[in-house]
């Protein structure tokens, strides 16, 4: 038993890990095209129309951010783990 629940804890932390290595994956390149889009916008035109990938793809990165790191302001911090035990606890499930 004891076996089986470190093979589980051991997934859940490589999950974990692979999130928080898409979420930096993201960050950079969010870091690196927003300036060169930025540029762009400047030399072609006056309006600034970089606003709204930055806005959109800013948010995505922190919602990104969130999730990788456990953070849920709507459901709590434990609410996945809490229903998973719930459902399993169940007679009928």
């Amino acid at each position: 038993m004891e076996n089986i629940n470190m093979e589980n804890s051991y997934l859940r932390a490589k999950k974990r890990v692979e999130e928080i290595k898409g979420f930096y994956g993201n960050l950079i390149a969010y870091i690196i095209i927003m300036p060169l889009l930025a540029w762009l916008n400047y030399i072609t035109t006056s309006f600034p129309w970089v606003i709204f990938p930055a806005v959109g793809w800013g948010l995505g990165v922190i919602l990104n951010g969130m999730c990788a790191y456990g953070y849920n302001p709507l459901l709590g911090k434990n609410w996945e783990e809490c229903k998973i035990k719930e459902f399993m606890t169940e007679d009928g499930f």
